[in-house]
């Protein structure tokens, strides 16, 4: 039979085995968290792309104003995904300690979309749909709204869209909601020249405002907006 302290000795093994296992299981899976919360918040450069320098229209909470800066950042050839990386660079920015708009970390926008103007849509053939009654046809149709065709040749719409988790945690008020997207704007603008129209989604649909104040449903024209403090009523950045 064994004896009794060695039985003590061996459970004793047993549970220290145990509970070291579950601490190195535990540390392993708050590791991957922590990779995968650094990931969201930093935006990664394109890995065969040169630096090139941009630059970005910063907001200032004290002031409401807008102001240009410089940054060496390495972007990707893709337009869609440029455009994409100078506003992840650009919120990144705003996630840093001492942050003249601070924002919380994390990844912003989803993907962006760049569209050619003039914006056609699609309307019903009545004529067709009469030929071919079990076949659902369209024709297009010319823009209604002037703010939809390109001032130049090769004017560009640009769809932002935003993921709800920065929409939902994003501080509101007029100003700070208005300083958000007017610099978001503003740094598409500098350095996207053809970029013409701004819209904004969340997680890939309408959505009436940003954080209760600033509108999303409506198209913002793409300018400079630096030294422009965000309006009393957020209607316009």
């Amino acid at each position: 039979m064994t004896p009794r302290h060695q039985r003590i000795v061996f459970w004793c093994l047993v549970v220290a085995i145990l509970a070291m296992t579950a601490v190195l299981i535990g540390e392993r899976q708050r590791g991957r968290e922590r990779t995968a919360a650094l990931g969201d918040q930093i935006p990664l450069d394109a890995p065969t792309a040169t630096t090139t320098t941009v630059t970005m229209d910063f907001a200032n909470d004290a002031d409401g104003s807008i102001s240009a800066g410089e940054r060496e950042i390495a972007l990707p050839e893709d337009t869609n995904s440029r455009a994409r990386a100078l506003i992840d660079h650009l919120i990144a920015q705003y996630a840093q300690p001492g942050s003249a708009h601070p924002l919380q970390p994390g990844a912003a926008v989803s993907e962006v979309f760049l569209l050619p103007l003039p914006v056609v849509g699609y309307a019903d053939s009545n004529v067709k749909a009469a030929l071919h009654p079990d076949r659902q046809t369209t024709v297009l149709v010319a823009p209604a709204d002037d703010a939809l065709k390109p001032r130049s040749p090769g004017g560009q719409l640009a769809v932002v869209d935003l993921r709800s988790s920065f929409a939902d945690q994003h501080p509101s008020g007029v100003e700070v909601e208005s300083l958000t997207l007017l610099s978001i704007i503003g740094t598409l603008h500098a350095n996207l020249p053809q970029i013409e129209q701004v819209r904004f989604l969340v997680d890939g649909a309408p959505r009436e405002t940003l954080a209760g104040h600033a509108d999303l449903m409506r198209t913002y024209p793409a300018r400079d907006t630096t030294t422009i403090p965000s309006s009393a009523d957020g209607s316009t950045p």
